[in-house]
């Protein structure tokens, strides 16, 4: 029995004797199915030719795959002053992404944005003893490989460690998530987002769309409600999806803003 890996998005697949059939994720209108056809490979085989980079990120540290590999993931290790909570996956999991995790005081949970990012969680939580890996349930049927260490948390906000909230902002899908850490930015807060707000090449704005490579914008009601979800909390930095992705100061503000300037380009 075998776990398989999208090699499109990198979403792990519970075991099975033969290749999944399709793959539901790159299927929905959010992402595609490669030009070349669907294809599939492990996490074992990830590992004989890939290998987990590791930036300095402003206090947590990315971890992403290279050579490249599916979306381009990458995941953010963020101190927590206990051990680490993991925000985001990626598909592959090495030896030295846990040492190096191990000696920021270890693995504590797992947080996910939204399914584009689920791929290899349960790799992720069993090399760590079985952390938690919490999910919204309202995206519940896009979890390609069930698994014990799945923790279904459903309403608007959950505290996972003290400081670290996950906000359910919908959008993109229903239940994306994003994750506040009142502590970050000493003491001025974090946001890590996922693809319900996507910081921009310029980081000193942030975008909505219900798929980015399929180019489907966020209707008005769909960005005020996540104008509203993320309201109430503050946050000087946004950490992106990707290297350096981030937009450093005034965060707020730049959502603020980037509310304002969608809307107005959306209208009528």
């Amino acid at each position: 029995m075998t776990r398989f890996v999208c090699v499109q998005c990198g979403t792990q697949f519970a075991e099975t004797s033969a290749q999944p059939p399709a793959c539901p994720i790159c299927e929905d209108e959010r992402q595609y199915v490669r030009w070349s056809g669907q294809e599939w490979t492990t996490c074992e085989e990830l590992r004989a030719r890939h290998r987990n980079v590791f930036t300095e990120e402003g206090g947590p540290i990315g971890i992403g795959i290279d050579p490249d590999f599916a979306i381009g993931q990458r995941a953010l290790a963020i101190p927590s002053g206990d051990g680490v909570i993991l925000w985001d996956c990626v598909p592959l999991v090495t030896g030295e992404a846990v040492e190096r995790i191990r000696s920021m005081g270890g693995l504590k949970a797992i947080a996910i944005s939204h399914p584009h990012f689920y791929s290899a969680h349960a790799e992720w939580s069993e090399a760590f003893g079985g952390v938690p890996v919490y999910l919204h349930e309202d995206d519940r049927l896009w979890v390609m490989n069930p698994h014990r260490a799945i923790r279904f948390w459903s309403g608007e906000a959950l505290e996972i460690a003290s400081g670290f909230t996950l906000i359910r902002t919908g959008g993109h899908f229903e239940g994306s998530t994003v994750l506040h850490h009142a502590a970050g930015a000493d003491g001025r807060g974090d946001l890590f987002v996922g693809d319900s707000l996507s910081v921009l090449q310029d980081r000193r704005h942030v975008s909505f769309m219900r798929s980015y490579p399929n180019a489907i914008p966020l209707n008005r009601p769909a960005v005020e409600r996540i104008g509203a979800a993320v309201a109430p909390y503050p946050f000087e930095r946004i950490f992106g999806t990707s290297a350096q992705r981030h937009i450093s100061q005034d965060g707020k503000a730049a959502v603020a803003r980037s509310i304002e300037r969608y809307l107005t380009a959306i209208r009528d």
